[in-house]
């Protein structure tokens, strides 16, 4: 309804006769302003969400051109803080460890944005655009962030075993923390066999990594590997 009478407002400006006192609306006159109202959306309304979720789904669907058009349509809403920050969402969230270079130069970009302002402002954001709609895409990192937080609010956690506790202060030997503990750094590849997590989820595996960036992929090797190692030896795989 708002969006409606914005538009009516824009037709009566737009279609006053030369006397300024009339205003003859055509059906021509109508269209045309209802088609700009849906462009330049009101920052706080539903549309302006709706083109932020598109954008960021065009992203995350890696179509170049759709991404393009969500951006003209919030480059013309003249909303910059709401392209940044959904840009950099962006960057952590959908290209995350595949590339994670992504972030830091979307974060270059939108300062750079920010610094020149509007119009200029739409060369950086078109660049990060690009770059993040073809850029390999994962989400594993947040997922696996989420799954420890969903355990922990549903309970599934416990003590921290003594081993890792802090000891640096006088007496704590005496109360058995940080007893045992190894220092991996004094073990062959900086790795030996131990247990971190809680007796209660000690076998938990938050992390599933994804293979789709050459980064990922080889995160992906160590972890499988220090998996592996976990119920073979304590002498770590090679890093």
């Amino acid at each position: 309804m708002r969006s409606a009478y914005n538009a009516l407002e824009l037709a009566v400006l737009s279609s006053f006769t030369t006397d300024d006192k009339t205003a003859e609306i055509t059906l021509e006159i109508a269209e045309e302003c209802l088609q700009k109202k849906s462009f330049v959306h009101d920052k706080g309304g539903d549309a302006h969400y709706d083109v932020l979720s598109a954008f960021q789904k065009s992203v995350r669907g890696s179509d170049v051109n759709a991404a393009l058009h969500y951006l003209a349509r919030l480059i013309e809403a003249g909303d910059l803080q709401s392209i940044g920050r959904r840009l950099l969402i962006m960057a952590y969230e959908d290209i995350g460890l595949a590339s994670p270079q992504a972030g830091p130069r979307t974060l270059a970009a939108i300062e750079s944005a920010e610094r020149v302002g509007f119009p200029e402002a739409r060369i950086p954001l078109a660049n990060a655009v690009i770059e993040l709609c073809l850029s390999p895409k994962s989400n594993s990192a947040y997922k696996a962030l989420d799954a420890a937080l969903h355990d922990l609010r549903n309970g599934q956690t416990g003590d921290i075993p003594s081993h890792l506790k802090d000891s640096h202060y006088k007496g704590a030997e005496s109360l058995g923390r940080g007893i045992g503990y190894l220092y991996p750094h004094d073990h062959p590849n900086g790795w030996v066999q131990q247990q971190y997590l809680p007796d209660k989820i000690k076998n938990k595996q938050y992390y599933k990594p994804k293979t789709t960036g050459k980064f990922e992929q080889a995160l992906s090797t160590v972890y499988e590997r220090l998996q592996s190692s976990k119920h073979t030896t304590k002498k770590g795989p090679s890093l």
